[in-house]
């Protein structure tokens, strides 16, 4: 040992992937310069020792999966050593800010609670939430004009009525419902349908089929969020005078414009929303005040559309019977409103502070663009070369050529932030999913600081592919757009469920009723209204909704009949049948050590299933068994582990808590732990004579166990019972398997799959029959 000691400690050259060590003659200097002595000259104790050190010298060129003394990493350091300073900082200045008055304290107060706002997370909330609402007006009043035969179909008052529903449903739904309301009832700062359940799910097992459905009606819009944002921005350079001919030549050019842009978006997701963000923060501020000045320029000259401020005009024109479009009107009266629901389930990347200190400047924005392409439609309602247009569009034509080429630009741009509001939104949300165990266990990434920023490969290729269908099969806006908004109008109306049963349960039962009636009113309408656009479009988003349902129900049926068939052994149980198998040496050993990793949260107690692989078919002898579960805390940074080990030297159940910022190097934390336990003497020492992967003497050999279930034929279980069993396998077969999870690809861990022992039926007993020319035979 002392001289392999010396050897790795010596400097060491890698060329071309073979390891030689500096300072030394390698093999063929030693054929050279050196004569070797013959076994035939040697005694058994040179040659024990040339055995050893060739077995020493192989074992190095093994990587082993070592873990440093430190309990953090350079950049973690530098991390937190950054975050103390900033919050000394913060403390000084809140010190300094609370001594100077009322509005001081008042400050001080607001940065020490859940509302803390900073500039920097505010410019980040700017591109993350809002980019999704921020493309309304690209389209909104295009599709009312488009449902109303034409600008010159439409009158003062058709103009006014939709101004007028407009401003109350943005003002309702977003501001009242979701930023006054649904924003305050968080679960621990994450947002959206699935954590407003989390709070609420001890109040009844039925509320989980309002979650599920809005939850799969999110997540299916998220779909057609980025096809219909970009599509409809990029169609905006069709508006430019030197490239109509262009675009005329080559009808798909905007479709492959969108794709290409799109592929890109997917692309960069894993860069974080944190980082791209802070880039999309800034442009976002330019493209709302550009909304605000072109939509204020167009108001100047005529300001008497503010009259549409009152409510009265909107529900006259709704049923007024000069609305060619009837109750469909306010399915184009929600394209206004598609962003709030993005808006609460982003809540956890940027804090609720920072929604509420920009909130009202975006509102502002909203107002003055929506205002002033009413007053520009009233002005040109009888221009004729407005009239014989064939598609209208009032954001781009109010403005002069010069300024349309700048729109154009911030528009394609604005498309794509609409797109990443509703992708960081779906990345949420699917961790939320998985946290109640509707879908599984997908391998998260967090490329940023905080804990809500996250990134899920899986979801990201599924969107992105999805996405290209969706563009494949409508082409445009126009046609995409008819898809859009039906399946969001039941996520709002699921969450107005969820929240309702939330103010109840808080004591206001009062304002339960009054919250669920009204809101329910006008986003049954919405839907009412949206189903216009079944035929057209709505079915795809429909279906998209039933299949994301389908995996939710499926994978939460089949998890309550797993755990419902986990049973777990007390040591009384266990011990003695394992002590027994321990000594037993007759008896091969199947490793020195062998692992299974398992989500099984119990310390105390065995699971069933890890009994089961040891004594089933083959029993599988170790030195050591170990049961080890890994869990994520919220902590950046959290290394930590804790060891039961039921009064054995044999036998160890190990829980890791590991931070969400550190990898999962489970076989490297594995070794330290053993190597802990056999400093204290808990574990005996183990000596690896041959080399092996992880190039651990001290440690024996390793195996790595992960085990899955499979339903028995036999099994009694009912035919929904059985299809959400057959799916969930399914579906964990496509996601893919939990090993490159915890680090285990190298090791090549052994997956077993084990009947699932729910109750069997009995089959009869089989009847024995003598055939008569076997009686003959035998005589």
């Amino acid at each position: 040992m002392a001289d392999r000691n010396q050897r790795t400690k010596r400097a060491r050259t890698v060329v071309g992937g073979a390891a030689t060590e500096t300072g030394r003659p390698n093999e063929a200097n030693k054929a050279k310069g050196s004569a070797v002595a013959p076994d035939s000259i040697r005694g058994p104790k040179e040659k024990a020792k040339a055995e050893k050190e060739a077995l020493l010298r192989a074992d190095t060129f093994t990587n082993a999966p070592k873990v440093s003394r430190r309990t953090l990493t350079k950049e973690e350091r530098e991390v937190l050593v950054k975050q103390a300073e900033a919050e000394n900082k913060e403390a000084e200045k809140l010190a300094t800010t609370a001594a100077k008055g009322r509005f001081g304290r008042w400050w001080a107060r607001l940065q020490s609670g859940p509302n803390k706002v900073s500039w920097g997370m505010m410019i980040v909330a700017l591109g993350v939430v809002y980019g999704d609402i921020g493309t309304s007006p690209l389209y909104t009043a295009q599709t009312f004009l488009a449902g109303q035969g034409g600008i010159g179909s439409v009158d003062r008052e058709a103009v006014l009525g939709m101004l007028s529903l407009v401003f109350w449903s943005i003002t309702l739904i977003t501001t009242v419902k979701y930023v006054l309301i649904a924003m305050k009832i968080d679960n621990n700062g994450e947002g959206g349908i699935f954590a407003l359940y989390s709070l609420i799910r001890r109040r009844g097992a039925w509320l989980a089929i309002p979650a599920m459905v809005g939850g799969a009606a999110f997540l299916a819009d998220s779909v057609l969020t980025p096809a219909v944002s970009i599509s409809s921005a990029v169609e905006g350079l069709q508006t430019l005078p030197p490239l109509e001919n262009l675009f005329d030549d080559n009808p798909s050019l905007t479709l492959m414009i969108t794709v290409v842009i799109i592929v890109v978006l997917f692309m960069v997701q894993s860069r974080g929303t944190e980082s791209i963000g802070r880039v999309f923060g800034s442009i976002v501020l330019v493209w709302f005040s550009f909304l605000a000045v072109v939509g204020l320029v167009n108001l100047s000259r005529d300001w008497s559309v503010f009259a549409a401020l009152n409510p009265v005009y909107g529900v006259r024109f709704l049923f007024s019977p000069h609305n060619d479009a009837g109750i469909a009107l306010m399915g184009t009266v929600f394209l206004a409103t598609t962003g709030a629901e993005a808006l609460y389930s982003d809540m956890g990347h940027v804090g609720r502070g920072n929604i509420y200190f920009t909130w009202p400047f975006i509102k502002v924005a909203l107002v003055c663009c929506y205002f002033g392409q009413g007053a520009w439609i009233l002005a040109h309602s009888r221009d004729p070369h407005y009239t014989t247009m064939k598609s209208l569009n009032p954001f781009f034509q109010m403005m002069t050529p010069d300024v349309r080429y700048v729109a154009v630009v911030l528009s394609v741009t604005a498309g794509v932030i609409a797109s990443q509001a509703l992708i960081t939104g779906a990345f949420t949300m699917v961790s939320e999913a998985t946290r109640l165990n509707w879908m599984p266990h997908l391998q998260v990434r967090y490329p940023a600081r905080t804990r809500g920023q996250l990134y899920i490969p899986v979801v990201n290729a599924v969107l992105c592919v999805a996405t290209l269908l969706v563009l494949a099969m409508f082409k445009d806006s126009e046609h995409i757009s008819a898809a859009y908004g039906l399946a969001l109008t039941i996520t709002m109306i699921t969450t107005t469920v969820l929240l309702a049963v939330y103010i109840w349960y808080d004591g206001k039962r009062f304002g339960a009723i009054v919250f669920l009636v009204l809101f329910l009113a006008i986003q049954i309408m919405f839907f009412i209204a949206s189903m216009a656009k079944f035929l057209h479009g709505g079915w795809f988003t429909m279906l998209l909704t039933i299949a994301i349902l389908f995996v939710m129900y499926t994978w939460n049926e089949g998890t309550k009949l797993e755990r419902a068939q986990r049973r777990h052994m007390r040591p009384k149980d266990f011990l003695p049948t394992l002590e027994k198998l321990h000594g037993d040496f007759r008896i091969p050993y199947f490793a020195d050590n062998i692992v299974y990793l398992t989500s099984d949260s119990e310390t105390k107690r065995l699971d069933t299933d890890i009994f089961f692989s040891i004594f089933a078919d083959h029993p599988k002898r170790a030195r050591a068994w170990w049961a080890v579960s890994v869990e994520t805390t919220d902590q950046p940074f959290t290394r930590e582990y804790e060891v039961q080990n039921f009064g054995t030297d044999f036998l160890f159940r190990v829980r890791i808590r590991l931070g969400f910022k550190v990898s999962q190097s489970i076989p490297a934390y594995l070794h330290q732990i053993m190597h802990d336990l056999s400093k204290s003497g808990e574990l005996p020492q183990q000596k690896s004579l041959y080399p092996k992967v992880d190039a651990d003497p001290n440690i024996g050999t390793i195996r790595y166990v992960l085990i899955h279930k499979a339903l028995m034929p036999e099994s009694k279980v009912s035919a929904r019972g059985a299809l959400s069993l057959q799916t969930k396998y399914a579906i964990r077969h496509a996601a893919g398997s939990p090993v490159k999870w915890f680090g285990l690809a190298p090791y090549n861990p052994l997956v077993e799959v084990q009947p699932l022992f729910v109750s069997t039926r009995r089959p009869p007993r089989l009847k024995r029959i003598e055939r008569a020319d076997a009686a003959a035979d035998a005589l």
